[in-house]
Protein backbone atom coordinates (compact mmCIF):
# COMPACT_ATOMS: atom_id res chain seq x y z
CA UNK A 1 0.00 0.00 0.00
CA UNK A 2 1.33 3.42 -1.00
CA UNK A 3 0.19 6.98 -0.50
CA UNK A 4 -2.54 8.08 -2.88
CA UNK A 5 -2.22 11.37 -4.75
CA UNK A 6 -4.87 12.90 -2.46
CA UNK A 7 -2.98 11.80 0.67
CA UNK A 8 0.32 13.08 -0.69
CA UNK A 9 -1.24 16.46 -1.50
CA UNK A 10 -2.20 16.82 2.17
CA UNK A 11 1.06 15.56 3.64
CA UNK A 12 3.67 17.11 1.35
CA UNK A 13 3.32 20.74 2.60
CA UNK A 14 3.86 19.54 6.18
CA UNK A 15 7.21 17.86 5.57
CA UNK A 16 10.68 19.45 5.96
CA UNK A 17 11.88 21.08 2.76
CA UNK A 18 15.58 21.20 3.54
CA UNK A 19 18.18 18.52 4.05
CA UNK A 20 19.78 18.32 7.52
CA UNK A 21 23.33 19.03 6.28
CA UNK A 22 24.58 21.99 4.33
CA UNK A 23 24.75 21.14 0.65
CA UNK A 24 22.85 17.90 1.29
CA UNK A 25 19.83 16.79 -0.62
CA UNK A 26 16.77 14.86 0.50
CA UNK A 27 15.86 11.74 -1.38
CA UNK A 28 12.28 12.00 -2.69
CA UNK A 29 10.04 12.20 0.39
CA UNK A 30 7.18 10.29 -1.21
CA UNK A 31 9.35 7.32 -2.18
CA UNK A 32 10.86 7.16 1.31
CA UNK A 33 7.49 7.34 3.07
CA UNK A 34 6.09 4.65 0.77
CA UNK A 35 9.10 2.50 1.68
CA UNK A 36 8.52 2.96 5.43
CA UNK A 37 4.79 2.30 4.99
CA UNK A 38 5.63 -0.93 3.15
CA UNK A 39 7.89 -2.02 6.01
CA UNK A 40 5.25 -1.45 8.70
CA UNK A 41 2.34 -2.75 6.63
CA UNK A 42 4.10 -6.06 5.92
CA UNK A 43 6.23 -6.42 9.05
CA UNK A 44 9.11 -7.54 6.81
CA UNK A 45 12.80 -7.01 7.64
CA UNK A 46 14.33 -3.81 6.32
CA UNK A 47 16.77 -5.78 4.19
CA UNK A 48 13.87 -7.44 2.30
CA UNK A 49 12.61 -4.10 0.98
CA UNK A 50 11.93 -4.20 -2.79
CA UNK A 51 14.42 -2.38 -5.01
CA UNK A 52 11.69 -0.02 -6.28
CA UNK A 53 11.81 1.79 -2.92
CA UNK A 54 15.53 2.50 -3.17
CA UNK A 55 18.02 1.99 -0.34
CA UNK A 56 16.52 0.50 2.80
CA UNK A 57 19.22 2.24 4.82
CA UNK A 58 18.07 5.64 3.56
CA UNK A 59 14.47 4.86 4.51
CA UNK A 60 15.49 3.63 7.95
CA UNK A 61 17.67 6.69 8.55
CA UNK A 62 14.80 9.01 7.58
CA UNK A 63 12.44 7.17 9.95
CA UNK A 64 14.97 7.42 12.78
CA UNK A 65 15.89 11.05 12.09
CA UNK A 66 12.29 12.26 11.90
CA UNK A 67 11.41 10.25 15.01
CA UNK A 68 14.22 11.98 16.94
CA UNK A 69 13.33 15.53 15.85
CA UNK A 70 9.56 15.03 16.20
CA UNK A 71 8.65 15.41 12.52
CA UNK A 72 6.24 12.47 12.46
CA UNK A 73 4.39 13.76 15.50
CA UNK A 74 4.25 17.33 14.10
CA UNK A 75 2.72 16.12 10.83
CA UNK A 76 0.17 14.07 12.76
CA UNK A 77 -0.79 17.03 14.97
CA UNK A 78 -1.08 19.29 11.90
CA UNK A 79 -3.55 16.83 10.37
CA UNK A 80 -5.50 16.80 13.64
CA UNK A 81 -5.69 20.59 13.51
CA UNK A 82 -6.97 20.48 9.92
CA UNK A 83 -9.62 17.91 10.84
CA UNK A 84 -10.73 20.01 13.82
CA UNK A 85 -10.97 23.16 11.69
CA UNK A 86 -13.08 21.26 9.13
CA UNK A 87 -15.40 19.90 11.82
CA UNK A 88 -14.19 16.35 11.11
CA UNK A 89 -12.87 15.64 14.61
CA UNK A 90 -15.41 14.16 17.01
CA UNK A 91 -14.56 15.08 20.61
CA UNK A 92 -16.37 12.09 22.12
CA UNK A 93 -13.10 10.32 22.89
CA UNK A 94 -12.46 6.68 23.69
CA UNK A 95 -9.45 5.52 25.71
CA UNK A 96 -8.12 1.97 25.78
CA UNK A 97 -4.95 -0.08 25.42
CA UNK A 98 -3.69 -3.10 23.53
CA UNK A 99 -0.74 -5.41 24.12
CA UNK A 100 1.63 -6.32 21.28
CA UNK A 101 4.21 -9.07 21.37
CA UNK A 102 7.81 -7.89 21.07
CA UNK A 103 9.70 -9.97 18.52
CA UNK A 104 13.20 -11.17 19.36
CA UNK A 105 14.52 -8.49 16.96
CA UNK A 106 13.10 -5.84 19.32
CA UNK A 107 15.33 -6.98 22.18
CA UNK A 108 18.92 -5.99 22.77
CA UNK A 109 18.81 -2.19 22.92
CA UNK A 110 21.13 -0.75 25.54
CA UNK A 111 19.33 0.01 28.82
CA UNK A 112 21.71 2.86 29.61
CA UNK A 113 22.64 5.92 27.61
CA UNK A 114 19.25 6.16 25.91
CA UNK A 115 18.53 9.45 24.12
CA UNK A 116 16.30 12.09 25.70
CA UNK A 117 12.69 11.01 25.80
CA UNK A 118 13.53 7.32 25.47
CA UNK A 119 12.64 5.19 28.55
CA UNK A 120 15.45 3.04 29.93
CA UNK A 121 13.35 -0.11 29.43
CA UNK A 122 12.39 0.97 25.88
CA UNK A 123 8.75 0.24 26.83
CA UNK A 124 9.39 -3.51 26.72
CA UNK A 125 8.42 -5.64 29.70
CA UNK A 126 8.40 -9.33 30.50
CA UNK A 127 5.01 -10.82 31.29
CA UNK A 128 3.48 -14.29 31.14
CA UNK A 129 3.36 -14.10 27.35
CA UNK A 130 7.03 -13.12 27.04
CA UNK A 131 8.36 -9.72 25.98
CA UNK A 132 5.51 -7.30 25.31
CA UNK A 133 4.70 -3.63 24.86
CA UNK A 134 1.39 -1.99 25.72
CA UNK A 135 0.04 0.73 23.44
CA UNK A 136 -2.26 3.16 25.25
CA UNK A 137 -4.29 5.37 22.95
CA UNK A 138 -7.17 7.80 22.63
CA UNK A 139 -9.36 7.93 19.53
CA UNK A 140 -12.05 10.33 18.40
CA UNK A 141 -15.64 9.36 17.66
CA UNK A 142 -14.69 8.61 14.04
CA UNK A 143 -12.36 5.73 15.02
CA UNK A 144 -9.23 7.77 14.26
CA UNK A 145 -6.19 8.13 16.56
CA UNK A 146 -5.76 11.19 18.76
CA UNK A 147 -2.84 10.32 21.04
CA UNK A 148 -0.48 7.48 22.01
CA UNK A 149 1.62 6.40 24.97
CA UNK A 150 3.84 3.34 25.34
CA UNK A 151 4.57 1.29 28.45
CA UNK A 152 5.90 -2.21 29.15
CA UNK A 153 3.22 -4.84 28.52
CA UNK A 154 2.79 -5.69 32.20
CA UNK A 155 1.80 -2.10 33.11
CA UNK A 156 -1.76 -1.36 34.17
CA UNK A 157 -4.21 0.70 32.15
CA UNK A 158 -5.33 3.17 34.82
CA UNK A 159 -1.83 4.52 35.73
CA UNK A 160 -1.22 5.46 32.08
CA UNK A 161 -4.57 7.25 31.66
CA UNK A 162 -3.30 10.75 32.45
CA UNK A 163 -0.22 10.12 30.29
CA UNK A 164 -2.47 9.51 27.28
CA UNK A 165 -4.75 12.44 28.09
CA UNK A 166 -1.76 14.77 28.36
CA UNK A 167 -0.80 13.87 24.78
CA UNK A 168 -4.10 15.22 23.39
CA UNK A 169 -3.18 18.62 22.01
CA UNK A 170 -4.90 20.02 18.91
CA UNK A 171 -3.75 23.50 17.77
CA UNK A 172 -6.34 26.07 16.74
CA UNK A 173 -6.02 29.23 14.60
CA UNK A 174 -6.71 31.48 17.60
CA UNK A 175 -5.95 30.83 21.24
CA UNK A 176 -4.49 27.82 22.96
CA UNK A 177 -4.57 24.27 21.59
CA UNK A 178 -7.58 22.22 22.62
CA UNK A 179 -6.71 19.53 25.15
CA UNK A 180 -10.08 18.60 26.67
CA UNK A 181 -12.61 16.24 25.06
CA UNK A 182 -16.33 16.71 25.63
CA UNK A 183 -16.75 13.11 26.79
CA UNK A 184 -14.33 10.30 27.66
CA UNK A 185 -15.46 6.70 27.18
CA UNK A 186 -13.47 3.95 28.91
CA UNK A 187 -14.04 0.46 30.28
CA UNK A 188 -14.06 -0.77 33.89
CA UNK A 189 -10.26 -0.86 34.07
CA UNK A 190 -10.34 2.96 34.25
CA UNK A 191 -12.93 3.18 37.03
CA UNK A 192 -10.97 4.81 39.82
CA UNK A 193 -11.50 7.84 42.03
CA UNK A 194 -8.30 9.42 40.74
CA UNK A 195 -9.37 9.18 37.09
CA UNK A 196 -12.90 10.41 37.78
CA UNK A 197 -11.53 13.32 39.82
CA UNK A 198 -9.04 14.17 37.05
CA UNK A 199 -11.84 14.35 34.48
CA UNK A 200 -14.12 16.29 36.82
CA UNK A 201 -11.44 18.95 37.41
CA UNK A 202 -11.14 19.44 33.67
CA UNK A 203 -14.93 19.57 33.16
CA UNK A 204 -14.90 16.40 31.03
CA UNK A 205 -17.89 14.09 31.28
CA UNK A 206 -16.82 10.56 32.21
CA UNK A 207 -18.73 7.58 30.86
CA UNK A 208 -17.05 4.71 32.70
CA UNK A 209 -18.90 1.72 34.17
CA UNK A 210 -18.24 0.76 37.78
CA UNK A 211 -16.95 -2.77 38.49
CA UNK A 212 -19.12 -5.02 40.65
CA UNK A 213 -16.59 -5.11 43.50
CA UNK A 214 -16.45 -1.30 43.70
CA UNK A 215 -20.25 -1.08 43.69
CA UNK A 216 -20.49 -3.75 46.42
CA UNK A 217 -17.90 -1.97 48.56
CA UNK A 218 -19.75 1.32 48.22
CA UNK A 219 -23.05 -0.30 49.29
CA UNK A 220 -21.36 -2.06 52.20
CA UNK A 221 -20.19 1.28 53.57
CA UNK A 222 -23.75 2.60 53.54
CA UNK A 223 -24.08 6.38 53.69
CA UNK A 224 -20.28 6.71 53.91
CA UNK A 225 -19.90 5.09 50.53
CA UNK A 226 -21.31 8.08 48.69
CA UNK A 227 -23.52 8.15 45.64
CA UNK A 228 -22.82 5.89 42.65
CA UNK A 229 -21.04 7.63 39.76
CA UNK A 230 -23.25 8.71 36.88
CA UNK A 231 -23.22 6.36 33.92
CA UNK A 232 -24.81 6.99 30.52
CA UNK A 233 -25.50 3.57 29.06
CA UNK A 234 -26.54 4.89 25.64
CA UNK A 235 -23.40 6.97 25.20
CA UNK A 236 -21.27 4.03 26.35
CA UNK A 237 -22.44 2.06 23.32
CA UNK A 238 -20.05 4.21 21.27
CA UNK A 239 -16.98 2.95 23.14
CA UNK A 240 -16.38 0.50 20.31
CA UNK A 241 -14.86 3.40 18.35
CA UNK A 242 -11.54 3.03 20.18
CA UNK A 243 -11.57 -0.74 19.64
CA UNK A 244 -12.16 -0.20 15.93
CA UNK A 245 -9.29 2.28 15.89
CA UNK A 246 -7.03 -0.39 17.44
CA UNK A 247 -8.16 -2.82 14.74
CA UNK A 248 -7.13 -0.32 12.05
CA UNK A 249 -3.68 0.06 13.58
CA UNK A 250 -3.20 -3.70 13.91
CA UNK A 251 -3.79 -4.11 10.18
CA UNK A 252 -0.19 -2.88 10.05
CA UNK A 253 1.75 -6.06 10.84
CA UNK A 254 4.83 -4.13 11.91
CA UNK A 255 2.71 -2.57 14.67
CA UNK A 256 0.67 -5.65 15.62
CA UNK A 257 4.05 -7.22 16.46
CA UNK A 258 6.84 -4.97 17.65
CA UNK A 259 10.14 -5.29 15.78
CA UNK A 260 11.62 -1.90 16.76
CA UNK A 261 14.31 -1.87 19.42
CA UNK A 262 13.46 1.56 20.81
CA UNK A 263 10.18 3.04 21.97
CA UNK A 264 10.94 6.23 20.00
CA UNK A 265 10.98 4.37 16.69
CA UNK A 266 7.92 2.27 17.53
CA UNK A 267 6.01 5.41 18.45
CA UNK A 268 7.09 6.93 15.12
CA UNK A 269 5.58 3.92 13.38
CA UNK A 270 2.30 4.52 15.22
CA UNK A 271 2.34 8.19 14.20
CA UNK A 272 3.00 7.18 10.59
CA UNK A 273 0.00 4.81 10.61
CA UNK A 274 -2.10 7.56 12.21
CA UNK A 275 -0.96 10.00 9.50
CA UNK A 276 -1.98 7.47 6.86
CA UNK A 277 -5.41 6.98 8.48
CA UNK A 278 -5.98 10.71 9.03
CA UNK A 279 -4.95 11.74 5.53
CA UNK A 280 -7.27 9.18 3.93
CA UNK A 281 -10.47 11.01 4.90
Amino acid sequence: MSLTDAQWARIEPLLPDRAPRRGGRWRDHRQVIDAIVWKYRTGSPWTDMPAEFGSWKGAHNRLRMWAADGTWERVFIALLAEADADGDLDWVVGVDSTVVRAHQHAAGARPKGAPAGEPADHAIGRSRGGLTTKIHLASDGNCRPLAFALTPGRAGDAPAFTQVMDQIRVPRPIGRPRTTPDVVLADKAYSSRAIRAHLRRRAIRAVIPQPADQAANRKRRGSHGGRPPAFDRETYKHRNTVERCINKLKQWRGLATRYDKTATIHLAGLHLAAIFIRSAR
